[in-house]
């Protein structure tokens, strides 16, 4: 009796620890809101359910007078000549974060996760995780960045608990191409 007690807490322990969630997604220690602020093109991800097929994806922040970020996420679904689409979530930076972890509010009341887990020192470049490690974001001030400088922010999300495998880049175009005919 007492080998089965053990073996079943033993497979109990086993299933609870290949249960546990990962650990939080360690944030930059400081993050200059001001210089952090514009146009970030978004060159590669694990996307979110809308952005799946996002060509162009540009994500745009603004300060705002009480200290919240208004977001604009617009992309081309499916294609460079596909409509465009946005998305208007605003970001409020969570307190004591060194401004780095955020909630972002797509639906009231619900914020989701948004942690600035690197950001080079000259904020060209940055990655975007969630604890949860279900979602990245691979940003840059450019619409593509130098082969060597992506695959650093390929590795760093690795490093970071992601399947890379699973990251999807995102076709950049620009200029963009003419509006099609309607």
């Amino acid at each position: 009796m007492r080998n089965i007690f053990r073996s079943s807490a033993l497979a109990v322990a086993a299933m609870l620890a290949g249960c546990s969630s990962p650990p939080p997604m360690p944030p930059v220690a400081q993050v200059d809101i001001p210089r952090f602020m514009g146009d970030w093109y978004v060159i590669a991800g694990i996307p979110s359910w809308p952005e799946r097929k996002s060509f162009n994806a540009v994500e745009s922040y603004a300060l705002m007078p009480d200290g919240r970020i208004q977001t604009t996420f617009r992309y081309r679904h499916g294609g460079f000549d596909a409509d465009v689409e946005t998305m208007h979530p605003v970001g409020t930076v969570q307190p004591g974060t060194g401004n780095a972890i955020w909630g972002m509010q797509f639906i009231w009341p619900i914020q989701a996760e948004y942690v600035i887990a690197y950001v080079d020192d000259a904020y060209q470049q940055t990655i975007i995780g969630r604890s949860k490690r279900d979602y990245v974001w691979i940003m840059a001030r450019t619409p593509t960045l130098p082969e060597a400088d992506y695959a650093r922010l390929v590795a760093k999300v690795g490093e970071l608990g992601y399947d890379t495998s699973q990251l999807r880049v995102v076709p950049q175009q620009w200029p963009e191409p003419a509006a099609r005919p309607r």
